[in-house]
């Protein structure tokens, strides 16, 4: 991973942590682990939250419906290549 994703996550971590009001620090999320269920242990309220705080962070559209949600929102690492590839500001 280049360095500028490494920040990029972390920044995205920091974001779900204030987003969610989190029982645990940016640095503790594990990037690969999955965010739903025995990873993060995310719903899919808390998910909707982390895309709207996402959203309007770094300018990208994230739908609902899209059928690429569950692989974007699978790990914090697949959210922040994403992001990466997709954000405007």
């Amino acid at each position: 991973m280049i360095e500028n994703n490494t920040s990029l996550q972390l920044e995205i971590a920091e974001l779900m942590v204030q987003a969610l009001n989190l029982d645990t620090t940016a640095t503790e999320i594990d990037p690969e682990a999955p965010l739903y269920g025995d990873g993060l242990g995310l719903d899919s309220i808390d998910i909707l939250e982390v895309a709207l705080v996402v959203s309007k962070r770094y300018g990208l559209q994230l739908k609902a419906d899209s059928e690429n949600n569950h692989q974007i929102f699978s790990s914090l690492r697949n959210l922040t290549e994403y992001v990466a590839a997709h954000k405007t500001n």
